[in-house]
């Protein structure tokens, strides 16, 4: 038995549950392997079962060697998951209450024999920790991450002057990170020029770049089911005074954070750490969001560095770190790196140039 199914196992004991239901993408993932859309996980003390249709059954005999594949047949997920249930004589069901909607929480309590059992985030806190082989396909994401950066920044100096727009840029990182082995972005990625980097999340779009822009590129991808994470900001011809100060300050912010990140902080003490550089600097307003966050099989995952998140750091977590600061009317600038949490320190995972690279 694996160390995850173990962990499961001992916690569904604490919580006095006979069985646990698994249906949500990630966590399905993260137990049995299996990467398809449509499957739930059965798992009690004696049987590890994993249902789907007959799309999968091939997939499921490949992927998930430690649980016994059942075809769900014409009966549907629910019906032949409890048909199990009540054959082992289990009562105490766990669910999980995160990523249940109501119509099948509704169909689930239909079934008056057996007593279920919210569980919240069970799976998650367990993924809040990677393993050797998680870290090093996160690893190896943010290598293809670093591989596009020093291929965008050629990439717009040959190409600004000739009407290159930001979709222009997203379409090509996404070429690239595909080219170098990633199955997918881990997130629509953001390009972002002019007095739109304002906007933290903004949508690339047919906007081109102007002298006197910022652009702030956030992007990552997919390896091997694991999302990568990086924002850089470079400006459009020579900065001025202003984007030097803002600049400069954000990356003092992250720096600062990187140094002082260790088993044992808080999440929200690595959050003040940047925070109160950029609000002795007077943009604390401009800095409206999160400092970090984890990755994994999901691009946004706990914990977090934010100002109420209380989670003790622990070795083997990944963390996001990206200060911004963004004023409207002008423009942002965020600088994100990927981090393992080591012993004493980090890892940094993304290796790219955090100067102020001018395309000219």
């Amino acid at each position: 038995m694996n160390t995850r199914m173990s962990k499961l196992l001992l916690k569904m004991q604490e919580l006095k549950i006979d069985a646990m239901l698994i249906a949500s993408k990630s966590n399905r993932r993260y137990m049995s392997g299996f990467t398809g859309s449509n499957a739930m996980l059965y798992i009690s003390n004696t049987k590890q079962v994993i249902v789907t249709d007959f799309r999968y059954m091939e997939q499921v005999s490949k992927q998930c060697s430690d649980f016994e594949p059942v075809n769900q047949g014409s009966e549907g997920i629910i019906k032949t998951v409890l048909k199990i249930a009540k054959q082992e004589g289990a009562k105490y069901i766990g669910f999980e209450s995160d990523h249940t909607n109501y119509t099948t929480f509704l169909e689930l309590k239909s079934y008056d024999m057996f007593e279920f059992v919210p569980t919240h985030n069970l799976i998650e806190k367990f993924r809040q920790v990677k393993d050797e082989d998680e870290i090093k396909k996160l690893r190896q994401a943010e290598h293809i991450g670093d591989l596009a950066f020093s291929h965008i920044i050629p990439f717009m100096k040959e190409h600004y002057l000739k009407d290159l727009t930001e979709n222009d840029i997203a379409l090509e990182l996404e070429r690239f990170m595909r080219e170098q082995g990633a199955s997918a972005t881990s997130f629509a990625s953001i390009v972002a020029t002019g007095m739109k980097s304002s906007l933290p999340h903004a949508e690339p779009g047919n906007d081109r770049f102007q002298k006197g822009d910022f652009v702030v590129m956030d992007f990552g991808c997919i390896y091997e089911g694991y999302c990568s994470d990086m924002t850089r900001t470079v400006v459009i011809g020579e900065p001025t005074k202003k984007h030097k100060e803002i600049y400069d300050i954000v990356l003092k912010a992250q720096l600062t954070a990187l140094q002082v990140i260790k088993p044992g902080m808080l999440g929200r003490e690595v959050d003040k750490a940047a925070r109160d550089i950029i609000s002795n600097a007077g943009f604390g307003e401009y800095f409206g969001h999160g400092l970090g966050h984890s990755t994994g099989l999901d691009i946004h995952e706990n914990p977090r560095f934010s100002p109420l998140d209380q989670t003790m750091i622990q070795k083997g977590m990944i963390m996001t770190v990206e200060p911004g600061i963004y004023i409207p009317q002008f423009g942002g600038v965020r600088i994100e790196d990927l981090v393992v949490v080591t012993e004493d320190g980090i890892e940094n995972l993304t290796h790219s140039s955090k100067e102020l690279i001018v395309i000219a």
